[in-house]
């Protein structure tokens, strides 16, 4: 098929790591009743969405947009779930249900699916703008995070399982770096994507003008994409063995 040819390794190792990190947080979900719901339903949409590069439609605009959009809501799902968490080592209580928080997750995809197929299809630009709000999202969600996650370990860090929270603490500043090398190139309209749409509109860019800026941050981002994959995954691992 012709979309396993824009399939590398690299791609597969990294939505491995990422069914690991979701199956894993499903596992914790189970055996820790609410505690980890946000958290393991966050992790699983991050799986479906970086998941998407192995789908045969991947081509289509309207399918691309809600690849997007769950990249967005998972990572809004998952800094609820640690600021759960936090509230959680600080009062040791937990509020709502599981059902309530899969409800409102899914409802937010389909209206957002809803709201995408109920329009034109995105063309490239709108997609482009898409996938910006998304990154931006990721940067300052992650550092969000990795501040939730600092308190978190401050709560706890005479528990067996506090060094998981410093490896989760290490995972988000790969995924700062990944997704905020991703957002430099967007807002300086020197990603790939708008270099290619002003060259087939036979507009002018200024990217010949900063190769070694570009070229840095385009090797920053391919390598974080998949240190992020793996650092999450390898977090889950060693949080599983420290629970076990």
């Amino acid at each position: 098929m012709e979309f396993l040819h824009n399939v590398t390794i690299v791609t597969i190792v990294e939505v491995f790591f990422w069914l690991i990190a979701a199956i894993i947080s499903i596992y914790f979900s189970i055996g820790n009743a609410r505690l980890w719901t946000s958290i393991a339903i966050g992790f699983c949409l991050i799986f479906f969405s970086q998941a998407y590069a192995l789908n045969p439609f991947s081509m289509y605009h309207h399918l691309a947009a809600i690849h997007y959009v769950i990249s967005t809501i998972a990572i809004i799902v998952l800094t609820f779930g640690f600021r759960e968490y936090y509230l959680f080592t600080r009062t040791l209580e937990i509020t709502g249900s599981k059902r309530t928080v899969a409800i409102l997750t899914v409802g937010a995809i389909a209206l957002s699916a809803l709201l995408i197929y109920t329009n034109p299809p995105p063309s490239d630009y709108v997609l482009r703008q898409i996938r910006m709000i998304d990154n931006a999202n990721w940067v300052f969600l992650s550092i969000v995070n990795f501040d939730m996650i600092l308190k978190i370990y401050r709560q706890i860090k005479d528990s067996p399982i506090s060094g998981g929270f410093i490896a989760f603490g290490v995972a988000f500043v790969c995924l700062f770096l990944w997704k905020g090398s991703a957002l430099y190139l967007q807002v300086y309209q020197w990603d790939p994507e708008w270099v290619d749409l002003i060259e087939f509109l036979g507009g002018a860019s200024n990217a010949a003008d900063f190769p070694g800026r570009i070229a840095f941050s385009m090797s920053v981002h391919q390598a974080m994409s998949l240190v992020s994959a793996m650092t999450v995954g390898g977090s889950f691992i060693y949080l599983w063995r420290l629970m076990r």
